[in-house]
């Protein structure tokens, strides 16, 4: 069935790379509204921002989504991911800002404000994605599928230079609360070496140890540490899940990335769109997507602000 919450939530925090204060609103919605984002700064006439893969417009360091206006939300990969695992398929999102806040750099206080508002059914069956053929989109050395499979599957491989990170891979099948438990908690990254880089190209003013992960030739800044040993490659597979989650509905198959980001994501889903004859709408059968019922999981992290 489709989902929503019971209650609206508000959380507080900072940009990631705007580094402007931010609030984002999450409010229930009717069945088949979607996820839809509102810009409640550009003021009452300001057209909604839908949550689907061809409204992407930048996927450098974060996923950017933007109107036909030309009005944008930038930074959505993470609630847009704790949406998806919770199954919440229908949601009005109101920011008074660009950008949603990044919070603890995970999709933890997300979720949890999502629990604690209550999800419920809306009466209306949830379709899904069945992948029926392999699509794939690749940049370089960089690659990622879709593949048919039983449920929402991951595949995942990351390298990077730093030894902090090195190669990790990881496999998950992430039907029922598996978002939720096993990648919601993961922090974003950084090497030390690219925030200069990144300062001066505008973005990651709102970075610290309080919302990313940064590592410098072998160490792990953080006073507290990793949260998973391969909390990278997990935190990895959570933007890949944010990023499909604008298909609009959820997807059975198996995503495969090496090495793959937003932009890679953003490729293989209008390759899956351009491809109708690899994929078809089917009901949701239980258990085969995100969802369920939800616990929240225990992390090395403080509870956000939240109002419920």
């Amino acid at each position: 069935m489709r989902r929503t919450l019971n209650t609206s939530v508000t959380l507080q925090g900072v940009g990631l790379h705007s580094g402007r204060r931010v609030a984002v609103t999450v409010s229930p919605a009717a069945a088949e509204i979607g996820i839809v984002f509102h810009r409640a700064d550009a003021g009452a006439d300001a057209k909604p921002i839908p949550a689907r893969y061809d409204h992407v417009a930048g996927t450098y360091r974060s996923t950017r989504l933007v109107n036909r206006d030309g009005l944008s939300v930038a930074t959505v990969e993470h609630i847009m991911a704790a949406l998806a695992g919770c199954g919440i398929t229908d949601a009005h999102l109101s920011l008074d800002g660009p950008e949603v806040p990044i919070m603890d750099g995970s999709a933890l206080a997300f979720v949890r404000a999502f629990i604690a508002a209550g999800v419920r059914e809306l009466g209306v069956p949830a379709k899904a994605i069945r992948i029926l053929a392999s699509v794939s989109a690749a940049s370089d050395d960089r690659w990622a599928a879709l593949v048919p499979a039983p449920g929402f599957e991951m595949a995942f491989s990351i390298a990077f230079a730093d030894p902090a990170i090195g190669t990790q891979q990881k496999q998950l099948a992430l039907w029922g609360n598996a978002v939720v438990s096993e990648l919601s908690d993961s922090r974003t990254f950084v090497r030390l070496c690219d925030v200069a880089m990144l300062r001066r190209m505008g973005l990651g003013r709102g970075g610290g140890l309080d919302n990313a992960v940064v590592v410098d030739n072998g160490r792990v800044l953080n006073p507290g540490g990793l949260r998973h040993p391969d909390e990278f490659i997990r935190h990895k597979m959570l933007d890949a899940v944010g990023d499909l989650a604008l298909a609009g509905a959820p997807i059975i198959g198996r995503y495969v990335g090496l090495k793959a980001g937003h932009d890679l994501s953003n490729m293989l889903l209008r390759a899956v769109f351009a491809r109708p004859d690899r994929w078809e709408w089917c009901e949701i059968e239980p258990g085969r997507v995100p969802g369920g019922d939800l616990v929240a999981p225990t992390a090395k992290a403080p509870a956000a602000r939240i109002a419920v």
